[in-house]
């Protein structure tokens, strides 16, 4: 059609229904962008939606804007392709496949390429710690399950008997599987202090561990002492703060991440202090505290 084309400065009219300048309510986000931006990619939905001589059948906010009922946030990126037809995303960029979906919808096929898994990096999957997209890979992939297997068998060696640990790893696999990466260590506690501070505190049980990190990262140290209930079925690149430990012992879980080769990089702890009892001078310590392991 060439109304895409001749309607980049028309006034609206029957003829041109469109103004030059185009207010957009996408999911909340407004956007006010040119006509032929919305055009530039015949075929699109955009497209499709602005070179329609009946405007009354598109859905309007409020305000009169043209409301489109998709992600907000993610279609900044679909508007910056639009306008010159290159995508250029920030490094690190956590959303891209649903950005990709995004792109399906709004019936983008080069940008669907664009953001399409390069099947050629499949074996790099996690090599690099920074990568922008790491969960970009279907949990489906040969990729992926070959990490979830890996990720299942590496706890047994490192919990298993004396020397067993993945660092001395005799096979060229053992050394691929240790990728960087940090895990954190939460848990929430309490300690009584008498009057006298010399004397030793007593402290109560901790009642739950807690492990923030990357699901594979977070099996290969833990295997089966990681409780999942709380996140089931999480995707081995995708990052979790909901799994707990099965057992309540600082110093357990600091020995499992030590013999993965991590090593502590920070820690913070907050707390707040009550009386024990009205008639006594005992106070009681509540503080949650977090410690933050990295491996190279």
């Amino acid at each position: 059609m060439a109304l895409a084309d001749n309607t980049g400065c028309a006034k609206p009219s029957e003829e041109f229904p469109f103004p030059e300048i185009i207010e957009l309510n996408v999911g909340g986000q407004v956007y006010i962008t040119r006509h032929p931006t919305l055009v530039s990619v015949p075929g699109s939905l955009l497209w499709e939606m602005f070179t329609q001589k009946n405007v009354r059948s598109l859905a309007r906010d409020s305000k009169g804007r043209f409301f489109v009922d998709r992600d907000g946030f993610l279609f900044r990126y679909i508007l910056d392709y639009m306008r010159d037809q290159q995508l250029v995303l920030p490094d690190h960029f956590p959303e891209r496949s649903r950005l990709q979906r995004e792109a399906e919808y709004f019936m983008l096929p080069e940008l669907v390429k664009m953001l399409a898994p390069k099947l050629s990096k499949q074996n790099s999957l996690g090599d690099d710690p920074c990568q922008s997209d790491p969960e970009e890979l279907s949990p489906n992939t040969d990729a992926t399950r070959n990490l979830t297997s890996t990720s299942a068998t590496l706890p047994s060696a490192v919990a298993g008997g004396p020397g067993g640990t993945v660092t001395t790893g005799t096979g060229a696999a053992s050394t691929d599987v240790r990728r960087a990466g940090f895990i954190t260590i939460g848990y929430r506690g309490s300690y009584t202090l008498g009057r006298d501070s010399q004397t030793d505190a007593k402290f109560r049980r901790v009642a739950r561990i807690m492990v923030c990190g990357k699901t594979s990262l977070a099996k290969e140290v833990f295997g089966d002492t990681l409780n999942e209930s709380r996140d089931p079925d999480r995707p081995p690149e995708r990052y979790t703060s909901r799994y707990y430990l099965k057992f309540t012992f600082l110093e357990q879980a600091f020995d499992k991440l030590a013999d993965a080769g991590f090593h502590m990089v920070a820690c913070n702890s907050t707390g707040t202090c009550a009386f024990a009892h009205d008639q006594t001078d005992d106070r009681i310590w509540t503080s949650y505290t977090e410690y933050v392991f990295y491996r190279e």
